[in-house]
């Protein structure tokens, strides 16, 4: 009689033992049962974790080192950042261009109209002087720190149109100076004249950078600096400049000596001025001269 073959379900789940023995003593040493269905079980599954493995691969680490295609959008890429940052650096550069022409209109005396100006200054005589705890104040070099110490300081105007300055204070630019002419937006006069005696250092009113150091043939020597909260400071006639346009000057630092240079001048003094978001201000709102 014919034997009748296994069917692929039976043939599939027919199960084997392998046993290990000792080749002298045929001592068993392990076993191992399994079935065909399990060798493809784990077969599929070594197949799977193999496959997927080396498709990650593909499309991450190897595509960076042998698909050129990746290569070309990554430098697509730097090429767009690249045109962007040169988008924002040429908008930067027309506005500095902008910002500059403006600094160099306010040291000509080309400015607004007077009325242009009246529409947005503020009238800082309203605003009450504000006593401020000079012990907490870190001076910046001990030689400034008696002068600290007997400083009538003057807040800037609590308002919403001067926020960014309000917590600025602003140190005297000349010390024992005397006011000789005070600030008039009528006669076209933005600053305020000091007079102090001979050879006397010109400071740096607060922190921030140089950012004009030139000759002015009606201000003579004008060293400008430029502060936090969009405030400047002008410093004009001097005789000496000693700093440069890009240095960091810090409170109370000397930044050039006082002197009679320019054709708008009638002797020795300094005239000081303050501006703020482009407008000019009174300093003796914000600074004590005497």
């Amino acid at each position: 009689m014919k034997k009748q073959g296994k069917t692929l379900s039976e043939w599939l789940t027919t199960r084997f033992v392998l046993v290990v023995r000792d080749e002298e003593t045929f001592a068993e040493r392990a076993a191992y049962r399994f079935s065909y269905v399990k060798i493809l079980l784990v077969l599929g599954m070594l197949f799977t974790v193999l496959g997927g493995l080396s498709f990650v691969l593909a499309t991450t680490l190897l595509a960076k080192i042998f698909d050129p295609r990746v290569a070309y959008r990554e430098t697509d890429r730097k090429l767009i950042e690249m045109e962007r940052s040169l988008d924002s650096l040429k908008i930067a550069s027309d506005e500095k261009d902008v910002y500059m022409a403006s600094i160099k209109a306010i040291i000509d005396g080309e400015v607004d109209d007077e009325e242009d100006f009246k529409a947005n200054i503020v009238n800082t005589d309203q605003v009450d002087d504000i006593e401020v705890d000079l012990k907490k104040i870190d001076p910046v070099d001990s030689i400034f720190r008696s002068e600290f110490e007997g400083l009538e300081i003057k807040p800037a105007a609590v308002t919403s149109i001067y926020q960014g300055i309000e917590d600025v204070f602003f140190f005297p630019p000349v010390s024992n100076g005397v006011l000789s002419k005070k600030f008039n937006l009528k006669e076209g006069h933005y600053g305020v004249d000091v007079l102090a005696k001979r050879n006397e250092g010109i400071k740096a009113i607060a922190d921030g950078t140089v950012i004009m150091a030139s000759w002015t043939q009606d201000s003579g020597y004008v060293i400008g600096v430029q502060h936090k909260g969009q405030v400047i400071s002008f410093y004009k006639h001097n005789s000496v400049l000693l700093k440069k346009v890009g240095e960091t000057v810090r409170t109370g630092d000397i930044i050039a000596i006082i002197g009679n240079s320019g054709e708008m001048t009638d002797g020795q003094h300094l005239h000081f001025e303050l501006w703020y978001n482009g407008i000019p201000v009174d300093p003796v709102d914000f600074i004590a001269f005497e």
